[in-house]
């Protein structure tokens, strides 16, 4: 009779994918839209061409924003497009920073 691994807590987990992008897209509720971008060689010439990859990410607490660089990991599909869920942000993009130095000050227009 096998356990299962509900019941052995010894039973690790396999390692699952992270990867490192940038947030192209906050606009739905609790999902982001992140690019990977990646250097591949052109099969026949050799010069780096820039490739990207689209994930669907569950980000639950609305944390991160657009400009943000965030790590995410493989998980279970978690929806039709969604496989990935954000662990942590890297760095902040710049657009909050521009956000909190200016509130409050009307931008002047010159005529």
């Amino acid at each position: 009779m096998s356990q299962s691994s509900a019941t052995n807590p010894t039973t690790t987990r396999g390692s699952r994918k992270t990867e490192i992008g940038v947030v192209a897209s906050d606009k739905m509720n609790k999902t982001r839209r992140i690019v990977v971008e990646r250097l591949v060689p052109h099969p026949k010439y050799g010069k780096m061409m820039r490739r990207r990859t689209v994930c669907h990410t569950h980000d639950e607490a609305n944390v991160s924003h657009v400009g943000d660089t965030v790590e995410i990991m493989e998980t279970r599909p978690l929806s039709k497009l969604k496989r990935w869920r954000l662990v942590r942000i890297v760095r902040k993009g710049a657009q909050q920073a521009l956000a909190g130095e200016g509130e409050g000050v009307k931008p002047t227009v010159a005529s």
